[in-house]
């Protein structure tokens, strides 16, 4: 009788790897399965990756930012910069709000400041106020179209105009005579700044008057009886300077 298999297989009883078919002999191989524990690197892209990262946000810090003001013909803008970038880095940045050239600005902060200074010794500090003085690119070059009839015809109306001596409002200053603390004045000669306050000076009321010159500061302080007010040197436009008839080493000045 034939030998008969199953498709699935005979029993574990009935299988004989040497068993005979037909004069044949039949060899079942058992699979063997090589159990390995594989173990998985990451590639080295990825970790060279990582480094480039770590060393790239060291090197790629934020530069710690200051938040405050600048003020330009009464318009206020909220400027967030850089706190040790330059006065000079900053002015570039304005020029492009503003409109107004680097060269013509001057910010005034504590005094003025310079363009090599960083905003941190500038004394720029967390929600203060700068003061942005100067003229648009179109205000300067309107000025320097203005015809040469109209700037001739304007010194003239000022060469006309009556002297600051004679006039009403000053004589009645003047006609008190020179005040007895007044400092000695000497005709045609020219001093620098002094480091102290003038003293013996009266306004046009016939008030009491010192001027203090800080150019540290930049600032001119102008004290009476009553207060003291700190002027900022950018904002005296222009000044009058005449003799004083009879007494020409002392003048009168006018902002």
């Amino acid at each position: 009788m034939d030998h008969i298999a199953s498709e699935k297989g005979d029993t574990t009883e009935n299988q004989d790897p040497n068993s005979v078919s037909n004069g044949a002999t039949k060899i079942m191989d058992k699979p063997v399965v090589n159990e390995k524990i594989l173990q998985i690197d990451p590639p080295a892209e990825c970790s060279a990756g990582t480094s480039d990262t770590t060393e790239e946000s060291e090197v790629c810090e934020i530069p710690e930012q200051v938040e405050f003001t600048v003020v330009f013909n009464k318009v206020k803008h909220d400027i967030t910069f850089a706190y040790d970038a330059t006065v000079l880095e900053l002015k570039a940045h304005l020029e492009r709000i503003c409109g107004v050239p680097q060269s013509a600005q001057k910010l005034i902060i504590k005094g003025m400041a310079r363009d090599e200074m960083t905003l941190r010794k500038a004394g720029i500090v967390k929600g203060g106020k700068v003061m942005l003085v100067g003229s648009k690119m179109d205000d300067i070059l309107a000025v320097k179209s203005v015809p040469k009839e109209i700037l001739e015809e304007k010194a003239t109306t000022q060469t006309s105009k009556e002297p600051l001596c004679m006039q009403k409002i000053h004589r009645k200053v003047l006609d008190k005579g020179i005040p007895p603390d007044v400092m000695p004045g000497i005709k045609g000669v020219k001093e620098p700044l002094p480091p102290v306050p003038l003293s013996g000076m009266l306004n046009k009321h016939g008030g009491k008057v010192r001027l203090t010159f800080k150019p540290d500061q930049d600032q001119l302080w102008l004290g009476t009886k009553e207060r003291t007010e700190k002027l900022a040197m950018t904002s005296i436009k222009s000044i009058t300077s005449e003799p004083i008839k009879d007494h020409e080493e002392y003048h009168i000045m006018v902002s």
